[in-house]
């Protein structure tokens, strides 16, 4: 009996057909071509920067470095203006981070009750924020008129809220058992006492996923300093890695021989000093990636 079903099994050909075969070939060509794809740039990146000047122009396609040289990471290293800048760029990330969490989590919270008044409008204006904003001039108006110019606090209060991730958090809230609540009220927790001692540990996916987004925005964002920063003490690191290059296109045309010496590998050693922090951040936080975006993204 358990034979003949097997054989059954096998003969129907529905995992093993030729057309189911070609299909899975075709996918794990497509999927590790676009894998090739999105590592190469990195690699790239990684090769030249402990490549000297003379390897690096030896081969256009640096698939392994030609002569190795850590020149590059050696001349940032011992620029003081880069440490500033990383400090700068730490404390923006983690004051910024606490900010939009504090301010996410109990909008997203709140706006989850379905017995709040209002509640359909106050998203509704939250959404309208996704199509429609004040613009660049009307946001640096407000940022002036506040006194936040040449503040650090002008790269965390304007950005406060995103509202992507204001409305997966939102979903994800509105999802959890309301039997959680009732449970906690009728033993006496306060309802800010049930959001941090009982949503929140249940919803470590979600707010994490979203603590992770909001540290990288805040530590890939150069454009709010290039807007509200003007002391060059206080730039972030993605700043000053941008005024760095542009000094050293410089050279290339004026012949600074110190920088022009260096080259794209200094280039590329800079780079990967600014994206080696948030890679070293993404093993901790991948398994919460998929559950944590999916199960605040199906309902509206």
């Amino acid at each position: 009996m358990r034979a003949n079903s097997l054989k059954t099994i096998k003969g129907s050909g529905v995992k093993g057909s030729w057309g189911s075969r070609v299909f899975n070939a075709i996918n794990i060509t497509l999927l590790i071509l676009l894998a090739v794809a999105a590592f190469y740039p990195f690699w790239d990146c990684l090769v030249v920067s402990v490549s000297s000047l003379k390897g690096y122009l030896s081969t256009n396609v640096h698939l392994w470095p030609a002569e190795w040289s850590f020149e590059g990471y050696s001349y940032m290293a011992r620029n003081a203006d880069l440490w500033i800048s990383y400090g700068n760029s730490i404390l923006i990330t983690l004051v910024g981070t606490l900010v939009n969490m504090v301010i996410t989590i109990m909008a997203a919270y709140t706006l989850s009750k379905k017995n709040l008044k209002g509640h359909r409008i106050l998203m509704f204006l939250a959404v309208f924020t996704m199509m429609f904003s004040g613009g660049i001039i009307p946001t640096y108006i407000v940022v002036k008129d506040l006194h936040l110019m040449n503040s650090l606090w002008s790269m965390v209060l304007p950005s406060a809220v995103n509202t992507y991730n204001l409305i997966v958090l939102r979903n994800f809230f509105a999802d959890l058992p309301a039997e959680l609540e009732e449970a906690a009220l009728l033993d006496g927790c306060t309802d800010v006492g049930v959001l941090f001692r009982v949503m929140l540990p249940i919803s470590k996916p979600a707010v994490t996923t979203v603590t992770l987004f909001y540290a990288v925005d805040h530590w890939n964002d150069f454009f709010s300093a290039i807007m509200y920063i003007n002391s060059r003490a206080k730039w972030p690191l993605q700043l000053f890695l941008r005024s760095m290059l542009f000094e050293n296109d410089a050279a290339y045309s004026g012949g600074g021989e110190s920088l022009f010496l260096l080259g794209q590998p200094m280039k590329m050693a800079a780079v990967m000093m600014a994206v080696i922090p948030i890679m070293c951040a993404y093993p901790f936080f991948q398994r919460y990636f998929a559950k944590g975006i999916t199960s605040g993204a199906v309902k509206g």
